[in-house]
């Protein structure tokens, strides 16, 4: 188990010293590079979007495509098989398939916090995560859920096995709005901002808030041996993020044109809403898309003992 999480925490940890390495792209024509999303393109991807618009990527020699994925599991399966190069993942995604043995590397973080959380449906039965016990709560069936909502309900004092899990998939909007579960694990900066907007009151409990560390839950990752092109995409992702932040309307903007069929005003809520919760921590040396070797550190010891990955 030592020597898993050993190479699990090289995987993280090193990629910031090789992925400034030599190697990329060659001089003159862009090298054709693409990147597979982690779900379909929402406002936490707006700086990519935004580095492709202005043309930073090609600046850096790639000539980025940018697909969404079909499914949860196709990054790690597509890197692997060489038919992609880049991917967001989750960073507990990442870790596990970095314990099967996927030879993945990390090479930079997409946002610098935790995105999930619990939310609850009835704010005013539910005020504290102690309120859950006994609740039936609702789960995607992704294994990370389960770590969120153990945290979650410890930091209440609350023991897990007091509450009635059920699995609904990606459906808590529906499910709440429903009073079909009385909470769910859920993203703060999407189910979360839809719920509000449908003026469904809720109470959210973001995991970082209650029990877990801040750590960045997307990451961008190559196939180990493509650090040097990483170098140029992550250089391309930093000048992406740097326009989001002084610019993030022309960001959003960037997205909407790129992906049409999003609701422009729903993607500036989640867009506002990433921003006001220093989820791309600007203006620090922990700012979008620098991968932090003590937030990532502090992820494995919690996912460690969630049961995620082997404990060191």
């Amino acid at each position: 188990m030592r020597r898993v999480a050993a190479l699990l925490a090289a995987a993280l940890l090193g990629t910031a010293l090789t992925a400034c390495g030599d190697g990329g792209a060659e001089p003159g024509a862009p090298k054709g590079a693409t990147l597979v999303l982690d779900f379909q393109p929402n406002a936490v991807h707006s700086g990519i979007y935004a580095a492709k618009a202005n043309g930073y990527f090609k600046e850096e020699g790639i000539d980025l495509s940018i697909q969404e994925p079909s499914s949860s599991a196709d990054s790690a399966k597509l890197l692997e098989a060489g038919r992609a190069d880049f991917a967001v993942m989750d960073i507990n995604d990442f870790g596990i398939a970095r314990q099967r043995g996927l030879d993945l590397v990390a090479i930079a973080a997409i946002v610098q916090r935790p995105l999930a959380s619990v939310i609850a449906g009835d704010p005013g039965e539910i005020r504290t995560p102690a309120d859950l016990a006994g609740k039936t709560i609702g789960v995607t069936g992704v294994p990370s859920d389960e770590a969120v909502l153990d945290t979650v309900l410890r930091s209440g004092g609350v023991d897990p096995s007091s509450v009635h899990r059920v699995t609904i998939g990606f459906n808590a909007v529906a499910d709440l709005a429903a009073g079909k579960v009385d909470a769910a694990t859920a993203f703060w900066n999407a189910e979360g901002v839809q719920l509000e907007e449908q003026g469904i009151p809720i109470r959210e409990f973001r995991v970082d808030q209650f029990g877990a560390p801040r750590y960045p839950e997307l990451l961008l990752v190559a196939k180990a041996g493509n650090e040097g092109l990483g170098r140029h995409v992550s250089e391309a992702l930093r000048r992406g993020y740097d326009e989001l932040g002084a610019r993030p309307g022309t960001a959003l903007e960037d997205l909407l044109h790129e992906v049409p069929g999003l609701d422009a005003a729903d993607q500036a809520r989640q867009l506002q809403s990433l921003i006001t919760s220093d989820a791309f921590a600007r203006g620090s040396s922990r700012a979008t898309p620098n991968l932090d070797p003590a937030s990532v550190r502090s992820w494995q010891k919690w996912a460690a003992s969630g049961g995620l990955v082997d404990a060191g």
